[in-house]
């Protein structure tokens, strides 16, 4: 792999923090050294793409390799038009070599809090992470990613019940689940990909909990990806681009009322700004539902002792095994909870190259669930960020003395690159 154009040289200086090593805050780190702005990524992790890491072995986006590539380095076309998940981690740590991004593995930062912010000026950001360590820095990018912390529903009798019960978190392959009674709760794309995947992987039996049915959609129709249409219609009003995208589903996907799973009664685009719910791409779900291979049924309601699923209908399962593909959360209150910037369900207000009033130069990226693809979006937002802290950050001296709280990147780094090291 080739970045698109040459790099510039390594640059000293007081950095940017980026925390989160995943491709939101790769792909920031590496548009900010494009525009001479200094950035060290602070992952928690040991790895790059931590939490791709952890997705199930069968993982492919969803969108077009070409148009989840990040900025200044394409994706290689071995990849195919689907990405692999392995694919995606090997090219996230092609990325920060190919950029020669400054990584410091194993800080998690836990806090971050505005000081100096006398007589209205921007002040700094203290930044409390492992160790009792104190980074200060003028400007903050949090990527840590809107899905950090898997979210389990509290469901009643759930702690009584004897069966094995997991988040699609822990789901990697359906070997363990030959010959095994499966409820898959939750019609997303994930819980539908499982469904598929433990149907066609030998499971006994797949049922799969629906509480809201949801809008079907084929990954690519003649060569067309499902991505490029949700570009098209990304900045349309909903009441246009809801009847054509009905249309569209109408068209290319048939009618699985008869067997247990209707269509959406609220427009797609309604629906994704409304309530942040992508449409599923079919990857089987479809054919496996017509065929039989996975049994659509009402939403999950409770548990019982005795080993029974408790449906919202009143049916009574009796599944060796569920699996919740119930969503995550980003988990950033303990981060920025106090600081008036998230919504009521803990995402940030404002992303990309906004700032939430009250915190100047406290940007935030990969917290959105675009219907033109996630990757896409972080590469849009990178590009923003960088230009408008490239404008306020100031030019460092090609021989300032490196920052006294600078993190020291771990792993070989050029000769040419002075090591730095954390304060304790």
């Amino acid at each position: 792999m080739a970045p698109a154009t040459d790099r510039p040289s390594p640059l000293l200086g007081p950095p940017v923090y980026v925390v989160g090593g995943g491709p939101g805050g790769l792909a920031v780190a590496a548009a900010l050294r494009r525009r001479g702005v200094r950035a060290v990524v602070l992952e928690r992790s040991q790895r790059l793409g931590e939490s791709w890491r952890r997705h199930h072995d069968g993982l492919r986006l969803h969108t077009t390799r070409r148009m989840s590539s990040l900025p200044g380095l394409p994706m290689p076309r071995s990849f195919g038009r689907w990405v692999a998940r392995d694919d995606l981690v090997r090219y996230l740590e092609r990325y920060a070599q190919v950029h020669d991004l400054e990584v410091v593995h194993g800080v998690e930062v836990s806090r971050l809090e505005r000081v100096g912010a006398d007589g209205g000026g921007p002040g700094s950001w203290v930044l409390h992470a492992t160790g009792g360590r104190r980074l200060t820095c003028r400007a903050v990018v949090v990527a840590t990613g809107g899905d950090s912390a898997p979210l389990l529903p509290a469901w009643p009798g759930r702690g009584a019940w004897p069966g094995e019960l997991l988040h699609a978190a822990a789901y990697r392959n359906p070997a363990p689940y030959r010959g095994k009674d499966v409820l898959v709760v939750g019609a997303g794309n994930s819980g539908a990909e499982i469904a598929v995947e433990l149907a066609e992987g030998g499971a006994a039996r797949v049922r799969l909990a629906v509480r809201t049915a949801p809008h079907i959609v084929r990954r690519s129709v003649a060569g067309w990806p499902a991505q490029a249409t949700g570009v098209l219609v990304r900045r349309m009003p909903a009441w246009p681009a809801d009847p054509l995208l009905r249309l569209l589903e109408r068209a290319t996907v048939p009618d699985l009322g008869p067997y247990g799973l209707p269509r959406a009664t609220t427009g797609p685009c309604t629906r994704v700004r409304r309530d942040g719910a992508l449409p599923v791409h079919d990857t089987g779900l479809v054919e496996a539902v017509r065929q039989g291979l996975v049994e659509p049924v009402a939403a999950l309601e409770s548990f019982t002792g005795d080993g029974e699923a408790v449906l919202s209908d009143g049916t009574r399962l009796r599944p060796d095994t569920v699996i919740a593909a119930t969503g995550y959360r980003p988990a950033l209150d303990p981060l920025v909870g106090h600081l008036g910037v998230l919504d009521p369900t803990g995402r940030p207000l404002v992303h990309g190259s906004r700032t939430a009033p009250g915190a100047p130069h406290l940007y935030f990226t990969g917290f959105t669930r675009p219907a033109g693809g996630a990757l896409r979006e972080l590469a849009l937002d990178a590009r923003k960020i960088a230009k408008r802290l490239a404008a306020v950050a100031p030019v460092p001296a090609p021989r300032a003395a490196p920052a006294a709280d600078a993190p020291a990147p771990r792993g070989p780094r050029p000769a040419s690159m002075p090591p730095v090291s954390l304060p304790r």
